[in-house]
């Protein structure tokens, strides 16, 4: 019907162009007869001849149906002409010229197109295209660009933009621009390869490795895929290995050579295929495959260990051989090749125990050779021979000729200062070394040769500083253990960079046993002893598996070294028997008699003991006079233990005085001196001390004379702290920078029974965290200042938020103590004290903070590595009832009371055991069950215990639950030998009765029981403003002005006495002042609570007061101004509403003052 319309219409206007073109595309489209849509598209193009569409359309009939490509084309031109924006007739004029190679004429066509329209995106996109193909990258740049514009979603153009960016160098450019190709279409293989060349290049290994997998999956065949992911897992494992990430370079390297292997099956005939399946063999198993096999082995594992592992290695080396022979078999004339086969015959015969004995040339020189006879200009080549090569002569010529070819080669000069070094022209070595480091100092060969040439002209530090580098360039194995061996000379070998590159070292020098023997020292220098006992071991079978024979000679130096940690590590008889197998084969010296005889002592061989210190004695003689004072103070020391002191004595006196001419000496025999009340020594003792010359030597004596004095000066059992404590201060007059004084100073005050000495201890401590793990004397500054800030929370606490101190604390400047616990556990995290200590500041800090949610989960978290690492004693007993603590405040009261139950059951002293029934009752009494909470009441009553503040919170439990009370608890309270400190006790004690009564609402008791402790204690803020409060209640109570005027003395002497303004007093004195009549003195004291409060704790009732001075104010303007002036009285009110809006107090206020505003 509408064919039929159409053509009536067009019968009846038969020249009408439009009728003609619908006509005709109707029957083009639909009607299938192409001959007459052409007709009446020519009459339609003859009748309009600026009709663009019909011109295209006669282009599609002679392109496709008569084939006629002259005229196609030339239609296709007019359409373009009239409609340059007509991309179907643009396209397949451009296809049509393509087709005929009119290469020329398709981009003037494009470029007249985009000239004459910004909107032509075909144009562009072709043009794009062209000057892709021509690579005019910076054209094809703008002109895809401007396509893109057009067809943002063509993936095709995201494409090539990224091809153009990366041929212009532009790789982030081109990242993006292949990475939005990705998003419009995920197969885009060419724009996946190519950006993950980009980020291989870039060196994002790990990104480049995930979109070859991508393309993998895609497209599982495609060589340049494989090829491109076995290339990118090689530059991976490259860098984890410079990382020292052996383990997982091996496994990255394991997946690169299946990729590889998959390559080669695909095409079998390349050789850069082959070459690079052979650089993944020979970096693969055969030089970073690491060694696996632990510490805690037998002999017969570890030999097993090591077997398998060599195995693997020699296999791999092997396969890159065979691969690099096969890439050679295909390409003889790429030189490079037979460097490579030459490096991968060296490596095999390294990894195999039989040496060529021929004088023949071997198939590495052979190799080498053969890359010189193609490319005999290339210096590269020349070093390879000279690496290869066993004769030094060919060494150094094959290094000079390299030279003479490039003088800038490093590798050449490093090459040669090794010869030099090797053949001791430690001059010529040296100028070579310096010249390969000035050249290239990222090769590493230059700074461990240098390390070597410095070590041996006793310069430790630049050795240390040079062998570090090296080991930072390159982490081999020989690096890694000359740096520890360096690092043990200069005394640092328990830091965590020398503990890191032994740990490398060992998993790739299994067999070496100079790799074991020093990740045991590093062990033992870091207190982990029974890790280093393992590595000793280890050490010692790998003499078995050592094909070096000068290696073993330092049998009898890692057997000492296992002798030493067994004792360190309280094994003894494991000790006593390794060096009665070594005194068997008497290879026994001093340091091994020292350690043989102590740990007899231990095991309970007295007799066998002191018959190894006669030995020892008798090779006094024979020794020279510098090291004869460690073996003296050690016989001193062990007669002392053994025999006691009387024996001790007695030998000493029988000692040739010569003896005692050593600062050591003179140290031991005071320490006993310390001992004897009758000062048998005082003559040996004043005759030593003149060999006593260097101030850190005078200051540890003026340490022993105070710990003599404690000891000699005390009554019973309390020791003679005022004697001490007064040496120790004229000392430090003397020694000021001392802090081997300092510390045992603020030890002895932190012991003490007052708050006043846990302040002045910590001003005696310097922190200084580098210097922390080398603690001096029996506590180090940083456990001096923890124990301290524990005691009182104000000490280190800059800025207290949350609670006001109200000592006189003068450490608020101290160094902030939890900081400084962090700083130091994170340079050693296996110190263990430290974490202690740590765990109970931040266990203060949560108390003071409310157990916040992150805080305690931080605490938990410590507390749970703490308990792993087997504490003991009271530390463990500390540990759990923290860990039952945290359990309390988040509501888990059964994990709570498993926690304080394991540490009731602990082996210690009942009056420890005491804490531990003590936090079951405060657990039994927030879970409400009384029985309980009775039961352990009873079991810290027969307990007991010496710590008063544990009495003082079983009273208070007594008398907030009503508990049937056996006993006075305060005739169970120790009085202490210092009458002050007992005062102090009596006043918290006064202190928590009176809290007792004002809970049950008897104030009378309570001003009673707060006015004694008052008296007691020195006037201390606390127990003033606690007293003042109490007042106050009984005068709101009983109308009294006495009580008032009571009231009013104590707050006054609160601010008086404190050192930092305490908030809430003022507010008390203020109402006191204004009950009395005194208007003026209120509102001051108003004013004065406003600035006590920090900004941001501000309450609502401090707002609402300034209301009520505002309102003061508005009534009587002729007041004077005050910071109540600076709001009108309802923002006051708004302000305490905004703050506690719950306060139906503060709205009706508002709601009267909005009703009846002062005018």
């Amino acid at each position: 019907m509408e064919l039929e319309q159409l053509e009536k219409s067009v019968e009846a206007n038969p020249d009408d162009p439009s009728l003609q073109f619908e006509l005709g595309l109707y029957l083009w489209e639909r009607g299938g007869d192409s001959e007459r849509a052409a007709e009446h598209f020519v009459l339609s193009a003859k009748l309009n001849p600026d009709n663009a569409s019909a011109f295209k359309y006669l282009g599609h009939y002679y392109s496709r149906v008569t084939l006629d490509r002259n005229r196609a084309a030339k239609c296709y031109q007019r359409a373009v002409l009239l409609n340059v924006n007509d991309s179907e007739s643009g396209e397949a004029l451009c296809d049509l010229l393509d087709g005929q190679g009119k290469e020329i004429l398709e981009v003037a066509v494009c470029r007249d197109a985009s000239e004459k329209s910004p909107k032509a995106f075909w144009a562009f996109c072709r043009l794009g295209y062209i000057q892709l193909h021509q690579k005019k990258w910076s054209e094809a740049v703008q002109s895809l660009q401007h396509a893109i514009r057009g067809y943002p979603t063509v993936s095709d153009l995201w494409e090539a933009l990224g091809l153009a960016y990366q041929r212009l160098g532009m790789f982030t450019a081109a990242i993006k621009a292949y990475g939005r190709a990705i998003e419009l279409d995920e197969t885009k293989i060419f724009a996946l390869v190519e950006s993950a060349n980009i980020f291989l290049m870039l060196g994002s290994y790990r990104k480049g490795v995930e979109l070859f997998e991508q393309a993998l999956k895609i497209s599982p065949q495609n060589i340049s895929v494989l090829y491109g992911l076995a290339s990118g897992l090689l530059s991976w494992s490259k860098e984890c290995i410079d990382l020292g990430a052996f383990g997982w370079a091996a496994s990255l390297l394991e997946d690169a050579r299946k990729a590889a292997k998959e390559s080669t099956a695909l095409a079998s005939n390349m050789s850069s295929i082959w070459k690079l399946h052979g650089d993944i063999q020979q970096l693969t198993f055969a030089r970073c495959f690491p060694w696996s096999g632990g510490t805690e082995n037998s002999e017969k594992t570890f030999n097993d260990s090591i077997l398998s592992w060599r195995s693997v290695c020699y296999s791999a080396a092997l396969s890159a051989k065979s691969s690099y022979q096969r890439a050679l078999h295909l390409a003889p004339w790429q030189a490079n090749l037979y460097t490579d086969i030459a490096i991968a015959c060296d490596l095999v015969s390294s990894l195999t125990d039989v040496s060529e004995t021929s004088s023949s040339w071997k198939l590495p020189e052979k190799m080498a050779l053969g890359a010189l006879l193609l490319e005999c200009d290339n210096s590269e080549f020349w070093v390879a021979l000279g690496c290869m090569s066993d004769n030094s002569a060919l060494k150094l010529h094959a290094l000079i000729r390299a030279l003479h070819l490039d003088v800038s080669l490093a590798v050449a000069w490093a090459f040669m200062g090794q010869i030099f070094r090797e053949s001791d022209e430690m001059k010529l070595a040296k100028q070579a070394f310096d010249c390969a480091r000035s050249i290239d100092p990222t090769l590493a060969l230059p700074w461990a040769g240098s390390a070597d040439t410095y070590a041996r002209e006793s310069t430790s530090d630049e050795a240390f500083e040079s062998c570090l580098r090296a080991a930072q360039i390159s982490p081999l194995a020989e690096y890694q253990v000359g740096l520890a061996w360096l690092a043990l000379l200069q005394g640092s070998i328990s830091s965590p960079q020398i503990f890191a590159c032994i740990d490398q070292a060992v998993q790739r020098t299994p067999d070496y046993p100079e790799s074991h023997n020093l990740h045991g020292l590093v062990c033992e220098a870091r207190h982990n002893y029974h890790t280093a006992i393992a590595s000793y071991r280890l050490a010692l079978a790998a003499m078995s598996v050592c094909p070096d024979s000068s290696v073993k000679s330092q049998a009898v130096k890692i057997s000492i070294n296992l002798v030493r940690s067994l004792s360190k590590a309280g094994r003894f008889k494991e000790s006593a028997k390794e060096c009665a197998n070594l005194k068997s084969k008497c290879l026994l010296d001093a340091g091994a008699l020292q350690i043989y005889a102590f740990s007899l002592w231990k095991i309970g061989e007295n007799d066998s003991a002191l018959s190894v210190v006669r030995e020892l004695a008798g090779r006094i003689s024979t020794m020279e006079k510098t090291s004869i004072a460690f073996p003296i103070s050690f016989i001193c020391s062990l007669l002392y233990c053994i025999s006691g002191l009387d024996s001790a004595i007695t030998s000493i006196q029988k000692m040739p005085k010569e003896f005692f001419q050593s600062s050591k000496i003179s140290f031991i025999v005071s320490a006993i001196h310390a001992l004897d009340q009758s000062d048998r020594l005082q003559t040996i003792v004043a005759s030593t001390r003149s060999y006593i010359t260097s101030q850190e030597e005078i200051a540890a004596m003026h340490y022993l004379i105070a710990l003599s004095k404690l000891l000699k000066t005390g009554e019973g059992e309390f020791l003679g702290f005022e004697k001490g404590i007064a040496h120790l201060r004229k000392a430090l007059h003397m020694y000021p920078h001392s802090n081997l004084l300092r510390n045992l100073l603020g030890y002895i005050l932190l012991a003490g029974e007052g708050t006043k000495e846990v302040c002045a201890a910590s001003r005696c401590s310097i922190i200084n965290v580098s210097e922390c793990g080398n603690k001096e004397g029996l506590k180090s500054a940083l456990e001096v200042l923890g124990g301290g800030s524990v005691a009182c929370n104000v000490i280190g606490n800059t800025a207290p938020r949350f609670s006001f101190p109200t000592c006189h604390c003068q450490s608020l400047n101290a160094p902030v103590v939890v900081a400084e616990l962090q700083r130091f556990l994170h340079q050693e995290p296996w110190n263990s004290d430290v974490r202690y200590l740590l765990i109970l500041n931040l266990m203060q800090k949560a108390r003071e903070q409310r157990f916040p949610r992150q805080l305690c989960s931080a605490i938990e978290r410590l507390i749970s590595v703490a308990l792993s690492d087997e504490a003991s004693g009271y530390q463990k007993l500390q540990l759990l009832l923290c860990a039952s603590e945290m359990s309390l405040q988040k509501g888990d009261t059964a994990e709570s009371i498993d926690h304080a139950r394991k540490a009731s059951s602990l082996s210690l002293p009942g009056s420890y055991l005491f804490l531990s029934h003590l936090q079951l009752c405060r657990v039994y009494a927030s879970k409400g069950s009384t029985r309980d909470m009775q039961e352990e009441y009873k079991a810290c009553l027969e307990l007991k215990t010496d710590s008063n503040i544990g009495w003082i919170c079983l009273k208070l439990m007594e008398s907030q639950f009503d508990l049937e009370a056996d006993a006075n608890l305060l005739e169970m309270m120790s009085p202490p030998s210092q009458n002050h400190s007992w005062k102090e006790w009596m006043a918290v004690y006064s202190l928590a009765l009176g809290l007792v009564s004002s809970g049950k609402k008897d104030f009378s008791s309570a001003e009673e029981f707060l006015a004694q402790a008052c008296s007691l204690g020195d006037s201390e803020s606390c127990l003033l403003l606690c007293h003042g409060a109490v007042c106050m209640e009984l005068a709101r109570q009983s109308n009294d002005s006495h009580f008032l005027s009571l009231a009013v003395t104590s707050l006054s002497k609160v601010q008086a006495r404190s050192f930092t303004p305490l908030p809430i007093v003022y507010a008390l004195l203020a109402q006191a002042h204004g009950s009395l009549g005194s208007k003026e003195k209120w509102k001051k004291n108003l004013r004065l609570e406003w600035f006590c409060w920090p900004p941001e704790m501000r309450p609502a009732e401090v707002y609402f007061q300034m209301h009520i001075l505002a309102r003061e104010s508005e009534e009587r303007p002729e007041t004077t101004s005050g910071i109540e002036n600076c709001q009108t009285s309802e923002k006051w009110v708004l302000r305490a509403i905004h703050t506690n809006p719950s306060c139906m107090r503060y709205w009706n206020v508002l709601d009267k003052l909005v009703q009846y505003p002062i005018s």
